[in-house]
Formats: structure tokens, sequence, C-alpha cells
């Protein structure tokens, strides 16, 4: 094995686990609901693959599939990026990241409002692009940079460009990424700059993500330290903090993500290209965007039969996600669910993956095809899939 092209689909889950109600999602399945309440998603070329044996999906089952299908439970305790992609790399997340379903605590304002020399606006849970249309006008009038949270782990901070500098903004989220530990450790801190005048503000691509260092040694690291090639695509970079990575590619959108992917495909490297195609969650997902969501499908689907030409003969493509984020459910938050597993390669078996204990087992299995010995959680199903 030279090379495997991993592809994080964002958010889209394929159904509920065990435990999801416990995390207050009822009902929750990305896909088969963005499929059921879209009037026009194209899947033609995931059904070819064999999307449809994946049962929670309700779809006609492929009899003879061209790839291998499974789906994934997660072991890590949570719904968020960083967790599920650690867990994707080998690293079972035990104890889940602070969130604050009620705002920040006085005390963290407080110390974060000292020393960025500014007040702040919001401190509450709430959307990124509703927060940025019900407070944006008072922050261009008072220079107030919007603070806000989600369900999941994360302290985003949004300004206007031009009331607020990229640079300033990236130094205030690198404050904010010092405070925040030990008993306040939250996963990320994002920079959410934005543009556009009251009434059509649009977030620009200029956002950046403040991960905390993986807390343990993740499929990446065992790459790199066996010399071999770790491309990172989109928001890999951050979310890893850079750890295990060789080369970052940044995107702007899904497509520019899916192109970038394919160029560095007709390109000679030696190990793993790892794409997250961030659209899918932060377009539509957390915007109930059912639509939106479809359209991005599709647009994803029209270009698998690319992706499949531009593999070698040797080469492995892992379609999968990282968590879900339902737009039909209530609220805009990510959703607890399992994650599809599409591996295929041309001269890989098709074989029925079944139910998977962890998202680790991808990363198990990654580093197994390239005989790297490793402790990391999961179980590989390198020997499922060789012919």
């Amino acid at each position: 094995m030279k090379r495997v092209i991993l592809i994080i689909l964002d958010s889209l889950g394929v159904g509920e686990m065990h435990d999801s109600l416990s995390y207050g999602d009822k009902d929750c399945n990305t896909f088969a609901n963005v499929i059921k309440n879209s009037k026009n998603i194209i899947i033609d070329n995931f059904k070819k693959l064999g999307i449809g044996n994946i049962k929670s999906l309700n779809l006609e089952p492929c009899e003879n599939p061209m790839a291998s299908i499974g789906v994934c439970n997660e072991l890590s305790q949570g719904k968020d990026t960083i967790t599920g992609h650690l867990e994707i790399s080998g690293v079972v997340t035990k104890v889940p990241l602070k969130t604050f379903p009620n705002g920040f605590t006085k005390e963290i304002i407080d110390e974060f409002e000292s020393k960025i020399g500014r007040k702040i606006l919001g401190n509450c849970v709430a959307s990124g692009t509703e927060i940025i249309e019900r407070l944006g006008e008072e922050h261009i009038k008072t220079g107030k940079p919007i603070v806000y949270t989600s369900a999941d782990s994360v302290f985003q901070i949004a300004a206007h460009e031009e009331v607020i500098s990229i640079e300033e903004l990236y130094n205030m989220c690198e404050i904010a990424r010092e405070m925040l530990v030990g008993d306040n450790l939250i996963g990320r801190v994002i920079a959410r700059p934005f543009v556009g005048e009251v009434g059509s503000f649009k977030r620009t691509s200029n956002r950046k993500d403040y991960a905390i260092d993986p807390p343990g040694k993740t499929m990446l690291d065992y790459l790199k330290e066996d010399n071999k090639d770790v491309i990172s695509i989109g928001k890999i970079y951050d979310i890893f903090n850079g750890f295990g990575i060789t080369e970052k590619i940044k995107t702007v959108s899904n497509l520019d993500g899916i192109n970038k992917t394919i160029e560095v495909m007709k390109k000679d490297f030696n190990g793993l290209l790892f794409t997250n195609l961030v659209d899918f969650d932060m377009m539509y997902g957390h915007r109930n965007d059912v639509e939106g969501y479809a359209n991005a499908i599709s647009e994803f689907d029209s270009k698998i039969p690319e992706l499949l030409e531009n593999l070698n003969e040797d080469d492995l493509l892992i379609l999968t996600a990282d968590h879900g984020c339902d737009p039909t459910t209530q609220g805009t938050d990510h959703t607890r669910e399992q994650i599809p597993l599409i591996v295929y390669g041309k001269k890989m078996k098709v074989v029925d993956l079944g139910v998977r204990n962890s998202f680790s087992d991808i990363g198990k299995t990654v580093l197994d095809l390239f005989n790297i010995k490793n402790d990391l959680h999961g179980v590989s199903f390198k020997n499922d899939i060789l012919s």
C-alpha cells in the first residue's frame, strides 16, 4: 500500500447510537433525513458504491456494490469535531471536553475582556449566522467582538474584518486559547470573521481554529514518524494543531476541497491524503438548511467518478464522517450518530464491514495497510478487504 485517501464528509451521520438520547438527540439521522426531506437530492454514485446497504438509510440494498460498506459507533464521550477526528485517528476521548450551555462564566468573560481591552457582545449559545445578523450592527457601532458557543466545546469570536482586523481577531483567539485550560478546557477556540452590510453579512474563509493538542499519539504521528506523507486538505491541520502533518492545503468550500484532493491524487506521494469537507456541517447542518445539505451531497456525488478515476491500482479510498448534524431536528447543534464507512480500492475485495465498535477501526486499518506497528485503539479490517 502506497496511498490512502481519507475524506471526512463533515457531519454526515447515518443514525442514532444507543446513547444518543443521553446527548439530547432523538430521531437523528443526518443522511437519511436529508434524503427523505429533500426534493432534488442525487445520490446515484453513492448508490453504486453501495450506500443502500447501510440499513438505517432505508434505501434499496445494492446487490453488487463497488465498495465495502459498514458503519462505526463512537466510543468517545462527545459529539464534536475534535472528538470524532481523534477517534478516527485512534485516540478515544474518555472525558468529554467542557461545554457551556448557558454561556461562559462571569470569571471567564471578565478575564477575557480585561486581556483584550474590549467589552464583548453575546456570551450565549447561538448559530454563527444568526448571531452576526442579530448583533452585527451593534458590533460595528461599538467595536465589541461577538463571543458565543454551542452545545459543542467551542469558544467562538466573530468580528467584522473592517472593524477588528484579522490580526487582532487572531490575537484575541490566542488569548482565549491560553485561558481555556484545566477545569475550563475547551476543544476549540474559533475565529469567525465576516464582511458585508447590515442585512447581508457573510462569513469569510479567514476562519481559524485553535484546537487543543491531541491528548495522545495519533495515526498521523505514526505515519509521519515512518517518513510517510501526511497531507492535510481543509481544516484537518487545525483540528490536529499541526501534529503529524507534513503538508497543509487550505480550502474555501467543499468543491474547492474536492478539486484540491483530486489535484493531489494526480501527483506522486507516499502516505495519507486526509481531507475534511466542512460545508456539510458549517453551511447547512448548523443552519437547518435541508436543501443546501442535499445540494452539497449531490455535488459530492457528482465528483465520485472523478475521485475513482484518479485512484492508482493500489490506492485505497475511505469516505466517512465525524459526527452528525441533522438539519431536520430541533436546534442547530451536532447530533450523536453512527458514521458511514465506505471503502473502495481497485484491487480490494468487496465485503460487508458490518457495525464497528469504534471510529478508531479506521486509523488502525490505515496503519495496518502501511505495516506500521502501533498502540492505537481499534480493530483493523485490513485482512477483510485485501484480495
